[in-house]
């Protein structure tokens, strides 16, 4: 591999080390002979591997730490008075977002970068899955722990890096990828577009825009926002979904003990390949559907393909499965990070798939104040769909309260239309359901903040 340009930055300093984009850079970088310390508050298991490669990593925020420096990268999640921040910026240092970083990673890769506002996560993990499969030993660098290896992740020895764009505060326009998907375009993250749909489209397309000329990008063309952006990009297209104005298209889909089978139909040369999944639901279906299209692009073989989905298992808190046993009875519970109405309504659908005619709890940590603002209606209407609703107060994310918005609002309206939801704030969970585990079957921990801890709470008490 080509030598990275900014050798003479050997020690990196990392300002929220621990975020779920940041920890895969960190030990990318480690591994590759930088000197990386870092901080953040609190520590997690993927942060003691990182120690245990060498790495110096601070719980707590303090400006000393950044005093031996040659560069600082900062989560974006930081805020811009973290005493870190100043102090680089009172010392003259280089100060760079992550996503900078990441992509100054990829330039001496062949690099394949996924965005959008759904799946991203989960399609990047499945190509990296293929890619290993066939033996191109790729690096990459995923917003989530993949739980086969139980890192996000993976410094390669191929030619490959595959890596995850994040649109949620325009940080993916500094990766300038050779292939790229884009999942789907949804009302997230508005907050940062200033409430713009078109803002947030206009994003997509100049993320598509930074491609080379003989770079490809792969579209969903069955996403009403994508259709829009489409003719605005002006690099090779490849579209993927169930419409068969795709080139490739989702036929044949049968469900038999929970694994999905279907076929591809590539209508640019009229072959078909046959497929199966573990995973659930319609949107994933689009997320493997995204990643063969990938691979077939780069030639991998079908049989690779194929060993690559059936090698996957999953990442963490994406449809995580576990089993529970509450009293001598058998209980499923499901780890889910969707916090927007649209994921939350996909869990939900993929569940009925696979489990049906059982009962469905969800615990739900709202994500947001603004989040939670913007989308308040169709919070309601997708929460009523389980048969059990706990809600948990809204989680922050560093936002200050908007006035008019809560957790007990958003009870109250759904209360309205069901009977069975219930506002507990910050108490026990646990407390609920030892009372109430008799009127469901699955359990669902659903969110993006500290719900995390109550899964495992849970797992430790009744696993």
């Amino acid at each position: 591999m080509t030598a990275l340009g900014f050798q003479k930055f050997k020690k990196i300093h990392m300002i929220g080390i621990g975020g779920s984009g940041m920890i895969g850079v960190a030990t990318i970088l480690q591994k590759r002979g930088f000197k990386v310390t870092g901080s953040d508050l609190v520590i997690t298991d993927e942060l003691k591997a990182l120690k245990k490669l060498g790495a110096k990593v601070q719980i707590g925020h303090e400006p000393r730490l950044v005093k031996n420096a040659n560069l600082v990268v900062a989560s974006s999640a930081i805020s811009k008075r973290n005493p870190e921040l100043s102090y680089a910026k009172k010392s003259g240092l280089t100060i760079i977002p992550r996503a900078e970083m990441l992509g100054t990673l990829m330039k001496p890769y062949r690099s394949i970068a996924i965005a959008g506002s759904h799946g991203k996560t989960s399609t990047t993990s499945i190509v990296a899955s293929i890619f290993n499969a066939a033996n191109l030993s790729p690096t990459y660098v995923i917003g989530g722990q993949v739980l086969s290896v139980g890192r996000s992740s993976n410094l390669g020895e191929g030619n490959y890096i595959i890596v995850e764009a994040d649109e949620s505060d325009g940080s993916f326009l500094h990766l300038q990828p050779d292939i790229a998907v884009i999942t789907n375009i949804d009302n997230d993250h508005l907050d940062f577009y200033e409430s713009n749909q078109e803002k947030l489209n206009q994003s997509f397309v100049s993320f598509a825009e930074n491609l080379p000329f003989y770079g490809y990008i792969l579209l969903n063309l069955d996403d009403p926002n994508i259709r829009k952006i489409s003719k605005n990009i002006h690099r090779r297209q490849i579209t993927f979904g169930f419409s068969a104005k795709n080139r490739f298209q989702i036929t044949d889909i049968k469900l038999k003990n929970g694994v999905q089978k279907f076929e591809i139909t590539d209508h640019s040369n009229k072959k078909s390949y046959k497929f199966s999944t573990n995973l659930s639901g319609k949107h994933n279906l689009y997320n493997v559907t995204a990643a063969i299209c990938v691979a077939i692009e780069e030639n991998i073989s079908i049989k690779n393909i194929s060993k690559g989905l059936n090698d996957f298992q999953g990442v963490g808190r994406r449809f995580e499965i576990s089993k529970l046993n509450l009293f001598d009875q058998s209980r499923i519970l499901i780890d889910d990070y969707g916090h927007h109405p649209v994921e939350i309504s996909a869990t939900i659908q993929a569940i009925r798939q696979k489990f049906p005619r059982k009962k469905i709890c969800m615990i739900f940590e709202p994500h947001r104040y603004t989040r939670t603002q913007q989308l308040f209606n169709d919070f309601v209407q997708v929460l009523s769909q389980v048969d059990s609703l706990l809600l948990l107060d809204i989680y922050p994310a560093s936002e200050k309260p908007i006035k008019g918005i809560s957790s007990k609002k958003l009870i109250s309206e759904i209360a309205k239309k069901h009977e069975n939801a219930e506002y507990i704030g910050k108490s026990d969970p646990l407390v609920w359901l030892e009372s109430n585990y008799k009127n469901f079957s699955i359990l669902i921990t659903q969110g993006a903040g500290t719900i995390s801890k109550l899964n495992k709470k849970i797992k430790d008490k009744w696993q």
